[in-house]
């Protein structure tokens, strides 16, 4: 399975691609940023992002695409552009008919380190080791991307199956 990974973000939205399965080793695929000018106006810097993100979705051509759950933060500014960018890579990835999940940040800390509350390093440093990488994936943005990618091959193909397993228990128990 080929996954693709969303760090939302304005100014710099992390993109990475992972290929692997649960209980084997992981490939990596590309990784990078879309960055947009912080004084560019709000509806060009989505266009960017969306374009960006496109481009990706070309080059990559992933099985399915993971993007951080948005959070409550205190700064709002800065919660509602994270929002905004997370709404165009799920809708890229919709409008290509891609499943989409939304991954909390705590979660995907857990799914890579064993720990919900990681910092930055230390994904970046499992994010090294698990890919197999000669340095850690620079800016953070990036890493986190990728660590969104691994964390759905591991826990989301599993979540995935379940759930169609129960939808389809659900449907035939209409029959």
């Amino acid at each position: 399975m080929r996954v693709m990974g969303v760090d939302p973000g304005l100014t710099r939205c992390g993109l990475g691609a992972v290929e692997g399965r649960p209980g084997a080793p992981l490939t990596l695929v590309a990784v990078g940023v879309v960055r947009t000018a912080a004084d560019d106006e709000l509806g060009a810097r989505l266009v960017g992002i969306e374009a960006g993100i496109e481009r990706w979705l070309d080059d990559v051509r992933p099985d399915a695409v993971a993007v951080e759950r948005v959070f409550s933060q205190h700064n709002v500014r800065t919660v509602m552009g994270t929002a905004q960018a997370a709404g165009i890579a799920v809708l890229c990835a919709a409008r290509r008919g891609l499943p989409v999940a939304l991954h909390t940040p705590s979660e995907v800390k857990a799914a890579i380190t064993g720990s919900g509350t990681a910092d930055k390093k230390q994904i970046g440093s499992m994010v090294t080791r698990l890919l197999r990488l000669a340095e850690m994936p620079k800016p953070a943005d990036a890493a986190d991307a990728l660590a969104l990618a691994i964390c759905h091959i591991w826990r989301g193909t599993g979540q995935s199956r379940l759930a169609d397993a129960l939808a389809k228990a659900a449907r035939g128990g209409r029959r």
